[in-house]
């Protein structure tokens, strides 16, 4: 029997890191020994005492049951601690926290809250994909923001149409950025995000995940730092990047409490909340020392630093990324990013993630993940040079 598709299903797009894992899979069923520089997914295990926490949680019989909707009191107080602690950003727990089952749960659920037939959400261009199926499920229209690298992979807010803005409704930005991983210094940029959000009453959502994750000295501020923010939008975090914990699947929304209101709404529609212990295992994370990425943080930037040097000797010329554990680099002349990829796939058993995975301006490009332990990332390096691939 055929069922016919809902049309919100029928025009979604394949998810990219999905169609990534069948395209490996193909080629080890072909029996090449594939080393994949695509998906970021920390090689490094969650702090042992997150893991000690969560055993001594999961043997309690009382978080066994339903968890709160909205999350633990003392999850969301933790959420809030820290966001004092790192950014001077202060939060009230009752009202601009909420948990989430990972924040792409969040970034995937928020255009449902706002987003109505014939409006429109701005979203990165290139991106992280969920942006723009989120708000295609919700029955709305992405416009892409462009981003260029001449004006450092920022949008350019003043070439957004008056015609788009009186339609959007959101606005989703990332910095540290994935894919680019081009990062913002100071607060300046957001300012102007806030300034535009006012002027046109546009929802701000910030996508948080890297901003532990950089180096050279660099910090990354938070979008609630800038003046006003907090008026007009929100922030998406969670402890997959920072604290080793992608499988573990919890994260919090930040932020304006009528737009976070309205996402727990929703999600109490939804689902039933994140399991009481996993919520106290990421207590125990946020009010740890961070003493894992003393270790993690040296070991990406040196990885980073191979790739860099690595592409350098190919014919590449690129500049190490002060965040982000990505580095995005552009496609030879002649091929587009889904011919490169599957050209470094077939000569030297290398998956790299295609650019246009991530939107249209993404075609030309190519991202490299180094989420991989350092052996396998020298053996694909080499395979590189020695099956000769070059920029140029």
């Amino acid at each position: 029997m055929r069922v016919p598709e809902a049309r919100r299903i029928a025009n979604l797009p394949p998810y990219l890191f999905a169609e990534v894992d069948r395209e490996i899979a193909r080629a080890r069923q072909r029996g090449v020994d594939v080393i994949s520089l695509g998906i970021g997914d920390p090689d490094f295990s969650t702090p042992a005492p997150v893991v000690a926490r969560l055993k001594e949680a999961a043997e309690n019989p009382a978080n066994h049951r339903y968890p709160s909707y909205e999350g633990l009191r003392e999850y969301r107080a933790a959420v809030s601690a820290w966001y004092s602690r790192r950014f001077g950003v202060e939060l009230d727990p009752d009202t601009e926290v909420v948990s989430l089952i990972g924040s792409k749960e969040g970034l995937a659920h928020i255009p449902w809250c706002f987003i109505d037939p014939g409006d429109l959400a701005l979203v990165p261009d290139p991106g992280y994909p969920v942006y723009g199926t989120a708000v295609l499920l919700a029955g709305g229209d992405p416009f892409s923001m462009r981003l260029r690298p001449e004006a450092g992979w920022l949008p350019d807010l003043d070439a957004i149409p008056k015609d788009v803005r009186v339609k959007a409704k959101l606005m989703f930005i990332n910095y540290p950025n994935n894919p680019t991983a081009a990062t913002v210094d100071g607060l300046a940029f957001f300012e102007s995000v806030v300034e535009f959000a006012r002027e046109n009453s546009v929802i701000v959502c910030h996508d948080a995940a890297y901003s532990e994750i950089t180096f050279d000295g660099y910090r990354a501020p938070s979008f609630l730092q800038a003046p006003g923010a907090k008026e007009v939008g929100i922030e998406f975090h969670s402890l997959s990047k920072t604290y080793n914990m992608t499988g573990w699947r919890i994260g919090w929304v930040v932020g304006c409490a009528e737009v976070v209101e309205a996402l727990g709404r929703l999600k109490t529609n939804l689902d039933s909340g994140i399991f009481q212990a996993v919520q106290y295992a990421a207590i125990a994370a946020l009010e740890s020392p961070t003493d894992h990425l003393a270790v993690v943080l040296p070991a990406y930037a040196r990885r980073r630093e191979k790739v860099v040097a690595a592409l350098g000797r190919l014919g590449w010329d690129l500049e190490a990324p002060k965040g982000t554990f990505y580095v995005w680099a552009p496609v030879p002349k002649g091929l587009s990013s889904i011919e490169f990829s599957r050209h470094v796939l077939d000569k030297a058993g290398v998956f790299v993630t295609p650019g246009v995975g991530y939107g249209s301006s993404g075609e030309g490009y190519f991202r490299i993940s180094v989420t991989i332990d350092d052996a396998r990332l020298d053996e694909a390096l080499s395979r590189l040079e020695e099956a000769g691939v070059r920029f140029s």
